[in-house]
């Protein structure tokens, strides 16, 4: 039986649940071994939570690392026995130029509840936004710096955890303001940034923001370089994540709903990669109900179930969160006619209107840990 209701569900159930002291402003999740390691968006005072999940009906907090002034933590990884976390400008609170901290900060989690910072990159300007990683010695982080206009990627050695190094970047043309290159979009209508990329092989698969879906070639991490861009059109926008579906030449490629508009429309597109050179979208995941249903809150699109090593792994079911939408289950069997195959969305938390169902992260049993941003905390939910 579920713990908590839910406003909605359909071939799946909450089982477990936990508050985060009251911190329940959850983001990204990294989960190895029993251990499930929550960024925080940076309304609290927590900036990451560490969350026994050995029993996933009971999911117990052991400790929070607190974030530093005017700072979020809310992005995780994992690499190996490396935790990262990244250190970013908060957008909640405002400070004086240099109070926040801005980069990567490395933990050392070999006794998985007592993370030890043992290592930091610095990322002058805005810090670092997310990261992903290549479960060897890389990571791939969206960051700011002069000269730039918007995020583009950074290559990040851990070949010495305590000495993170970079030792590469790629951006899209028209980003590098400092060596002349202008955008070719309008910069006052579209905001071209990387959110982040994930690593296939020697494949990194990038949301561009505005800038659409772009692939980059990492063969050689210290020479990363642009194979090729997707503009998905004026009606893509806030491109986030790009997903290649493992064994398939097919990429999911989501844009996040950004604003609390009630007939916004984002999209999340399967597109065909069988010429890596020349992507082309073939279908979109069909939408949920109106979001009429859902007031107060945002409707859309955000992330999905990144199928990271040790987690479920298919070639024909997603996972997505949709914010006030819950978590959505689609089957790609037929990718030109994806369908949906289940889906839920838990009770608003306390004095919220809905719920915006932010990250998720799937185990091997079909067992999903999705966090709301604002207020909820954590969320167990077995697909049945």
């Amino acid at each position: 039986m579920s713990v908590l209701p839910s406003a909605e569900s359909r071939n799946m159930r909450i089982i477990g649940h936990n508050d985060l002291a009251g911190q329940g402003d959850g983001s990204q999740i990294s989960i190895v071994d029993d251990f499930a390691y929550i960024g925080h968006m940076g309304t609290h005072d927590a900036g990451t939570s560490i969350v026994h999940i050995g029993d996933p009906t009971k999911p117990r907090l052991v400790a929070q690392i607190p974030r530093p002034p005017y700072t979020m933590t809310h992005k995780t990884q994992i690499l190996g026995d490396l935790l990262l976390v990244n250190h970013q400008r908060s957008r909640f609170e405002s400070g004086p130029d240099g109070a926040w901290s801005a980069g990567l900060a490395v933990y050392d989690i070999s006794k998985r509840s007592e993370p030890k910072q043992i290592g930091f990159y610095e990322a002058p300007g805005d810090g670092i936004h997310r990261t992903g990683v290549d479960g060897e010695r890389y990571a791939y982080a969206s960051r700011t710096d002069v000269g730039f206009a918007g995020r583009f990627l950074a290559v990040i050695d851990l070949v010495d955890p305590t000495n993170p190094t970079e030792v590469g970047r790629c951006w899209v043309d028209g980003q590098h303001t400092a060596a002349g290159e202008e955008p070719v979009w309008d910069p006052t209508e579209r905001d071209v940034k990387l959110h982040h990329g994930l690593p296939v092989g020697d494949r990194l698969y990038c949301g561009w923001g505005d800038g659409g879906f772009v692939t980059i070639d990492i063969a050689d991490p210290t020479a990363p370089k642009v194979m090729s861009r997707l503009d998905l059109g004026s009606a893509s926008s806030d491109t986030h994540t790009a997903l290649k579906v493992p064994g398939r030449d097919l990429v999911l490629v989501v844009d996040e709903v950004l604003k609390r508009t009630i007939g916004q429309r984002r999209e999340v597109w399967v597109v065909d990669v069988s010429d890596e050179m020349n992507p082309e979208p073939i279908s979109v995941l069909p939408p949920p109900a109106s979001p009429d249903e859902y007031p107060g809150e945002r409707f859309g699109p955000h992330n999905l179930h990144e199928m990271r090593p040790g987690t479920f792994v298919s070639s024909d079911i997603v996972y997505l969160t949709y914010f006030a939408g819950g978590l959505r289950a689609y089957d790609l069997s037929d990718p030109r006619n994806p369908e949906e195959v289940a889906s839920c969305v838990p009770e608003s938390p306390h004095g919220r209107d809905g719920i915006e169902i932010n990250d998720v992260v799937v185990n091997t049993e079909r067992i999903a840990y999705i966090t709301d941003r604002h207020a909820g905390g954590l969320y167990v939910i077995q697909h049945d």
